[in-house]
């Protein structure tokens, strides 16, 4: 008798947690990741990195493999609960041979049950468990729905995420040469339109990424779709024109304002995802590639502004090491 109350409490855990945790990843727009997802995803990504040793096509893989091994790891766990669950009883009735059923019976009967392939050859006898085992098929519906309807929603997102990547990489590929397409020969009020686009978008961007961390983990292997790498592009090109041009040919203050709100909004999100902020603070190249014929303020003052953001900057890095791309400007950006 204490091994059927041990073999139910077990199973009753299990498939709670598993349940939990499911719900809290698909439906829980403001809570991210669920605990068991969070801590599945933190391992792999370490153990995808090890192996890759930074091979980009390889790891361009890693937001598919978390999402196959995420859903293939509800569905286990889900199944494992219910396995002890049933078998707990002795009121799962073998309509066919009769007699006492084994585990791997008790396990086909809550497959089928989860995948809702209906009944089998074995049924619940009159009672409680009738109830619960409609209960079971209720979460095996339930799984499938939201299963797909996440899936279809993180796809979805991540095609957003390299629209935007791709419409800030049409400008230029590095922080120096966006600065330099953006200047008109007297100010840079040709970038007023491009701010409020970039912030919108990428306000819906950071909304999905509050919703389902799994997205820092799409890696593209091109730099033209690659977010990370793009965000840096945006905000050191942002930086340049706040801290190192005179105001009179800046972009609109307020819009400089609203898109450097919203990158930090992005930068906010990968706590969520563990992502911590580099050892190292990376290199500013603008001035040094920086078009002559633009006016600048005294450099000194300029990098003694950059010692001041160095932070933020710390942060963009870790982003890219974490995903295994380079600082913008310090690498072959064509590839």
């Amino acid at each position: 008798m204490d091994l059927l109350y041990l073999s139910i409490g077990i199973g009753i855990v299990i498939a709670v947690l598993t349940l939990t945790d499911f719900i809290w990843t698909t439906l829980w727009v403001d809570g991210g990741a669920g605990p068991l997802t969070r801590k599945l995803t933190s391992v792999y990504w370490t153990l995808h990195k090890k192996v890759s040793q930074n091979n980009s096509a390889f790891l361009s893989l890693a937001g598919p493999m978390f999402l196959i091994i995420t859903l293939a790891t509800w569905i286990f766990l889900l199944w494992v609960g219910w396995t002890f669950i049933f078998a707990s009883s002795n009121m799962i009735v073998d309509t066919k041979d009769g007699g006492p059923m084994s585990w791997i019976e008790y396990a086909y009967y809550a497959g089928y049950l989860i995948f809702t392939l209906g009944n089998g050859e074995f049924s619940p006898d009159d009672g409680i468990w009738q109830i619960v085992t409609i209960f079971a098929t209720g979460t095996g519906m339930l799984f499938i729905t939201f299963g797909v309807t996440y899936l279809l929603q993180v796809l979805s997102a991540v095609s957003q995420k390299r629209s935007l990547a791709s419409s800030i990489s049409g400008i230029a590929i590095d922080p120096a040469s966006f600065v330099n397409t953006a200047w008109n020969g007297e100010n840079f009020d040709n970038l007023n339109l491009l701010l409020d686009t970039f912030s919108n978008e990428l306000s819906h961007a950071v909304s999905k990424y509050n919703a389902y961390p799994v997205l820092h983990y799409y890696r593209s292997s091109t730099h033209n779709r690659s977010l990370p790498v793009n965000i840096v592009v945006l905000d050191e090109s942002l930086t340049f024109l706040k801290y190192g041009t005179p105001k009179e040919i800046q972009p609109n203050a307020l819009l400089m304002q609203e898109l450097s709100s919203t990158i930090t909004s992005y930068l906010d999100t990968l706590h969520s995802s563990s992502i911590d902020a580099s050892i190292v603070v990376p290199p500013h190249q603008v001035l040094a590639n920086l078009d002559r014929s633009i006016p600048t303020i005294d450099a000194a003052t300029y990098e003694q502004t950059m010692e001041s953001l160095e932070r933020r900057r710390r942060k963009l890095l870790g982003l890219l090491e974490m995903t295994g791309e380079r600082w913008p400007g310090t690498q072959n950006d064509s590839k």
